[in-house]
Formats: structure tokens, sequence, C-alpha cells
């Protein structure tokens, strides 16, 4: 058995409300064990950067308790709480070179002049700036200012960093670069990370765990792999990754799985996840990937038809959007090295799938709109 982690940040009961009535956080209870790398994804109004800003002490909790290495926090001002922090519009002095805004933190808690020269030359290296000392923010690219925020950050050696949003104002490139550097510098120190986004690429590929919120709640917590291949409920399996959703009633159960009728009268096997039992109403997910076109029928279990409405040539795949059980967004993937016959817009196709690659959740599921 693998034992777990201590908790370096631990939040107990918390509440958030603003307007004294309406709650944005509802009663989260949420370990974050040393060394990880938590993401806290959503939407927007979610109330992921709200609990960012709570563990950073710029906004107080208004019910339950925040404990940093198992002190409570709630009552300490966040400069006290020694929590490096990134913000997306990088935050850095403009007046002051990379090496002045680097030294801030570390004069602020009257490090000795030597130790601040030798913990500056360090942090450069670490995020590959070393002869950009004496540069100011406004002649670095939004990548190098990037860079330099994250170094500032971990100049003076905190056991949490806390990053919101951060890679939000570079262009696509750029983000997937520093992506992998943050994931980088990350393993490389064993540093605690908590990260708030809404891209779910992003928290795919960076983090160790995925806290996915919605409505002030964590709808799931799990791993990157675990929270795509075997979500929860219909809200994380359509907010994490492309996925299929088919609307019908529970028929039948029988021990892990259910029959499901579509609202066509066709009827598919699933795994039972989150459903209350016959005559429940269901969403099952499905991802694309997991569809094949023109099946042999030695692994699908169930079988049905589509009409192939539209086809994108996407390198090495291409993606099928057909008609499938009275729904038109019905999602395929479809790899190039496959070997059948050519696809073509308008055509009847058979599509198969194997029973455990589809999930009977929840009938709800829709995401949030920004607000």
């Amino acid at each position: 058995m693998v034992e777990s982690k201590p908790s370096i940040v631990r939040f107990d009961r918390v509440q958030k409300s603003y307007d004294g009535e309406t709650l944005v956080i509802k009663d989260l209870n949420l370990d974050i064990e040393a060394g990880e790398f938590l993401t806290m994804l959503g939407p927007s109004g979610s109330g992921k950067t709200t609990c960012l800003m709570m563990l950073a002490g710029f906004e107080p909790a208004t019910h339950g308790e925040i404990y940093l290495n198992g002190q409570p926090i709630n009552r300490v001002a966040p400069h006290r709480r020694d929590i490096g922090m990134v913000f997306q519009n990088y935050a850095l002095f403009p007046h002051m070179t990379v090496a002045e805004n680097l030294a801030f933190p570390l004069l602020v808690r009257k490090i000795a002049k030597p130790d601040i020269r030798a913990r500056v030359e360090r942090v450069l290296d670490m995020v590959r700036l070393a002869g950009f000392e004496n540069r100011r923010p406004a002649q670095l690219s939004g990548g190098q200012q990037q860079r330099v925020a994250v170094a500032r950050a971990l100049v003076f050696e905190p056991a949490l960093v806390l990053m919101d949003e951060p890679l939000g104002a570079l262009d696509k490139n750029l983000r997937e670069e520093m992506q992998y550097e943050i994931k980088r510098i990350h393993e490389n120190l064993g540093v605690t990370v908590v990260y708030v986004t809404h891209d779910q690429s992003e928290a795919l590929t960076m983090s160790s765990r995925i806290a996915v919120f919605n409505d002030g709640l964590i709808q799931q917590l799990a791993t990157p792999d675990v929270l795509y291949e075997q979500p929860e409920n219909a809200f994380v399996a359509q907010f994490i990754g492309e996925n299929n959703r088919l609307r019908g009633t529970v028929v039948s159960v029988d021990g892990d799985y259910c029959l499901v009728r579509l609202e066509d009268g066709a009827t598919v096997r699933a795994l039972k996840i989150n459903v209350a039992g016959k005559g429940a109403q269901t969403c099952l997910s499905l991802r694309p990937e997991r569809v094949a076109i023109e099946p042999t029928g030695v692994t699908e279990e169930n079988i049905l038809s589509g009409r192939v409405e539209e086809l994108i040539y996407l390198g090495d795949h291409k993606r099928a959007r057909l008609s499938v059980a009275g729904q038109d967004e019905f999602i395929v993937k479809v790899p190039n090295a496959q070997d059948h016959a050519p696809l073509s817009e308008g055509t009847r196709v058979r599509l198969g799938w194997a029973a455990e690659d589809c999930r009977a959740l929840d009938a709800s599921g829709e995401v949030s709109t920004p607000g």
C-alpha cells in the first residue's frame, strides 16, 4: 500500500460569500499533499480563483479554517504566509531590472546581500535567463517576463507556490512551451504548486491531481488519467476533453452494467456509474477515440448506425461529425493509418464501441456559462 504524503494545505469546511447570502464556495474540504502539482480547474465563476485568493490571504473565508503546514492561517496576513505567487499579468516592477525584481522579496525578508546575489543567480539559471539580470521588464518578451515572475515566486524558497492563470496572456506556442518549463521546474525543485486555470488541456498536461470545480463545489478530485477515463458525473465528462453524450432511460440493471434505451429507441449497454436505477434518466459518456467505424464485432458490444455530416482533416486523424440516435453532434476520431474504406459526407456507416468504454452518468451536466 502506497502511503500518502503529509498535507501541506488543508481546507476544512471552508465557505465563502461576498454578500452574506450566496455561497460562491460551499463547504470545501481539500487536502493538498507536499510536493504535488494540484490544479483547480473549472469554468468562469466556478469558485477556483476564490479558493486560491483565500489561500493566499487576499480574501477572508466566511466559514471554516485553512491550514498551512498544520497551522491555521485565516488570521495570518498575506505577507506572513511565506507563499510564492505568480499572476497572469506578471506583476513585475517596471522601473527595476530583472535582478532587482528578483532581489526584492529577499530584501523584504532581510536576507544578507551575498546570499541575495547567490539566490538571484541560481533562479536565473533555473529559468534559463542567465545574462538577463540587467534588463528591465519592457526589454523582455512575454515568455521571458513570465519566467522572471516564476523565478521571483521561487527565489525566497517557499514551500508553496500559487499560480493564477499565469499563461493566459501568452500565445499558443509560447503557452505550451511555458507549460513544460513550469512542469520541469516543479519536478526539479519538488515545491508544492497550486495552479488555477480554465484550460483543460493545460491542467491535463501539468498536474499531479486536478480538482474540477463547478458551482462552488469540487465535482471530482483525481489524477489526469482518471478524470479523463473515469469521470464520475456528466459535468466532468463534458468539461474534461471531447465527449459524446447520448441521453436515454435505464431499462435494466445487471451488476456493474445497465441497459439504456436511447431517445430513438436503440438500446446501449454501459457501465453503471451514477444512475439511480431502473427507470432513471441518464446521460451516456463516450470518448470519440473509443468509437470504431465499421467495427469488426470482436470487441464492440454496442452497434449503432449514423450519417456522416462533416469531415475535418487534422493531420494524424480525421474528425468525423455524425448524426447518431437523433443527435447531430456525435464525434468520432478516425486515425489516418486506420485501414478502412474512405469516408464521405452524407453516407451512412456502422459504429461500434465496448460497453466498458461507455459510462452511464447523471442526466444533468451542462457546463456553467461564464460569469
